[in-house]
């Protein structure tokens, strides 16, 4: 058995690790996540383990919300599926907890500048890529620079990179002027780098967190926040617009695919293909119509892709079949109904909540700041699913939302 001190030690260590490893590679977090439950699980203290876990209502819901995946199975019919989707939540039962109790208050720092380290390196590959000074690699291509992970996942990660630069700039009284020049660059960088990739519902998260700043920074003048952020955020939409290609093909493309969408049922006669946005409506209207016929309970955990079939071959045949409909409230009433949302929407509330108790003004904001863009981008896609996303969502929900003054 290891020393309390050493393992104390080892844990932080890793958790440094994991925090640089997550934007970057699947293998490696994993890697890192299993020797950190394999320690957790063998080390003894299970007393104040569970003390700390059964303490943090935030915790208590995350663990509501797993076991609702696992009763779901009772009521499905395909087991397997059921199983696979039960895999993908262990995140809520095991991880979260875990990282909660092993998080020190003295160590946020180290665990956010590793974090920014590396999306410095994502960053850089984007913009090497782009610039066709390196050849595309993995995911990334000359149009679409994001090559550790899909746009999906690229965009909203480095939204919230950007909100954490930019809190230091405005509220970090003691930052030297180097790290001040240097942030100001690298929240400038990552903006332009914002736009030059595909993620869409990441780009409507850079103006959710965008708002909350501006409202953060302007605390007790809310009236000048509202002339500032109905100012700066169009005026920067309007230079995305306009000086990258891609922003402007993509906005004209989800316009053009909303207004057509009665007329084409989401199918693009003339490429031979489905739209994004159509493809997402159709999902919208399948899925509510699963939803009406199972509201309470859903149909249980496994059962969407069939379910989904059926409504789609009627309603769209034109259509592919999906697994999941990419937008997480729709995802959680399908399988789980009412009941399962309410449990997912307890994680918000108590995030939010469990935000107002800290002394730290940058736990408080970011603590506010993380569940709200969460809860705009799931309106688009699943990221509770995912594993960037999730794994970011839970690394920063270990420490954001512990009391570290309680033993």
């Amino acid at each position: 058995m290891l020393k309390i001190f050493d393992l104390e030690k080892t844990y932080q260590y890793l958790l440094i690790i994991l925090a640089f490893l997550m934007p970057l590679t699947v293998f490696g977090a994993n890697l890192i996540i299993v020797i950190i439950c394999l320690l957790w699980l063998i080390s003894g203290d299970y007393q104040n383990k569970y003390l700390q876990i059964i303490g943090n209502k935030l915790i208590l819901v995350s663990i509501l919300f797993f076991a609702l995946h696992v009763i779901g199975l009772l009521w499905t019919e395909d087991l397997f599926w059921g199983l696979h989707i039960v895999h993908k939540m262990w995140y809520f039962l095991l991880l979260l907890p875990v990282l909660f109790t092993i998080v020190r208050k003295e160590n946020i720092k180290f665990y956010i500048s590793a974090f920014l380290l590396a999306i410095t390196f994502t960053e850089i590959a984007s913009y090497l890529v782009w610039f066709e000074i390196i050849e595309p690699f993995k995911n990334a291509s000359v149009k679409n620079p994001t090559p550790f992970m899909s746009h999906i996942s690229y965009n909203p990660i480095l939204a919230f990179a950007i909100y954490l630069v930019l809190h230091e700039i405005f509220f970090n009284k003691k930052i030297s002027i180097f790290l001040l020049y240097f942030y100001c660059f690298f929240s400038l960088t990552m903006t332009i780098n914002m736009f030059i990739t595909g993620g869409r519902a990441g780009q409507v998260a850079f103006f959710v967190m965008l708002l909350i700043l501006i409202f953060q920074v302007l605390n007790t003048q809310r009236v000048r926040a509202l002339i500032v952020s109905s100012l700066l955020m169009p005026l920067i939409f309007i230079t995305a617009y306009y000086s990258s290609s891609l922003f402007h093909e993509r906005v004209n493309l989800a316009f053009n695919e909303v207004i057509t969408f009665q007329e084409t049922k989401g199918f693009d006669d003339n490429t031979g293909s489905h739209t994004s946005v159509g493809l997402r409506l159709a999902m919208a209207i399948n899925s509510w119509q699963i939803i009406k016929k199972n509201p309470i309970i859903g149909v249980g955990t496994g059962d969407f892709p069939k379910e989904y079939k059926k409504y789609n071959q009627i309603n769209f045949p034109k259509l592919r079949n999906v697994e999941n409909p990419h937008n997480m409230y729709s995802f959680v009433l399908v399988n789980l109904g009412i009941t399962g949302l309410v449990s997912m929407l307890a994680i918000f509330y108590y995030q939010i909540k469990l935000s107002f108790n800290s002394s730290s003004k940058l736990i408080r904001d970011t603590g506010v700041t993380l569940p709200l863009m969460f809860l705009v981008m799931m309106l688009s896609d699943s990221y509770l699913l995912g594993h960037f996303t999730t794994l970011m969502f839970i690394f920063f929900s270990s420490f954001l939302y512990k009391d570290f003054e309680k033993p």
